[in-house]
């Protein structure tokens, strides 16, 4: 497998590929964030490990550039920091994992092996009773949501409706279609309850009201997942 490893710290970033070679994964190692942005687009990732603190753009600008690509491969940040708002921060954003500095680095090699054990079981091309959206996996056959690696609990209405959505990615559906084809009932204009149950998913995926990250709300026509 192929990792990414983006670390201006010359001795972190070879401690960290030395011991990833020992794995045996093929690494791509850059001191900076232009080499590594052209290997994201040229190269097949399968997981990456950011440094936040690095010249040029910073590890949070290249996650949003992997998952603004739809690439949906494991994400690690390596930080100095150890405010929960830059953890809080780094996962919204798509990463996975959060390692603050300094760390062991058999510690680092089993956080690894661990998201890729997840991303190769999640994003297993002949499940297709899997959908993985930026974080969220939606289990048709289990009917489990997870985000992040918590299961959120959602009840059947709220699935199904998740689900449409999903298998909609990218197309715009009325208010009128979800409630006929989740509820099974004709739809009137004065029923308000689809958008109640869109704003109790939100709130389980604890989604920014103002910018959420998966249900957007398309004014006057009806909502999407991207």
């Amino acid at each position: 497998m192929n990792i990414l490893v983006v670390d201006d710290e010359k001795e972190i970033a070879d401690l960290v590929e030395l011991y990833l070679k020992n794995e045996n994964y093929n690494v791509f190692k850059f001191y900076n964030s232009k080499e590594a942005i052209k290997c994201i687009e040229n190269e097949k990732i399968d997981m990456a490990i950011l440094d936040v603190m690095i010249d040029g753009k910073d590890g949070f600008e290249i996650c949003k550039i992997i998952r603004s690509k739809d690439f949906t491969y494991p994400v690690i940040m390596l930080t100095a920091k150890i405010d929960d708002k830059d953890k809080i921060a780094g996962l919204t954003i798509g990463a996975d994992d959060y390692i603050t500095k300094p760390f062991n680095p058999l510690e680092l090699i089993a956080r690894v092996k661990s998201a890729l054990r997840r991303y190769t079981k999640y994003n297993n091309k002949e499940d297709k009773n899997i959908i993985e959206i930026n974080g969220l996996q939606i289990d048709k056959q289990k009917h489990k949501c997870i985000l992040y690696d918590k299961e959120i609990e959602l009840t059947p209405i709220e699935f199904d409706i998740l689900l449409y959505l999903a298998n909609k990615k990218g197309i715009v559906v009325s208010s009128e279609e979800l409630f006929e084809k989740v509820w099974k009932e004709k739809y009137f204009d004065s029923n308000n309850t689809v958008m109640v149950h869109i704003r109790r998913i939100r709130e389980k995926l604890h989604e920014n009201t103002k910018n959420p990250k998966f249900i957007k709300t398309v004014w006057g026509v009806g909502y999407k997942i991207e």
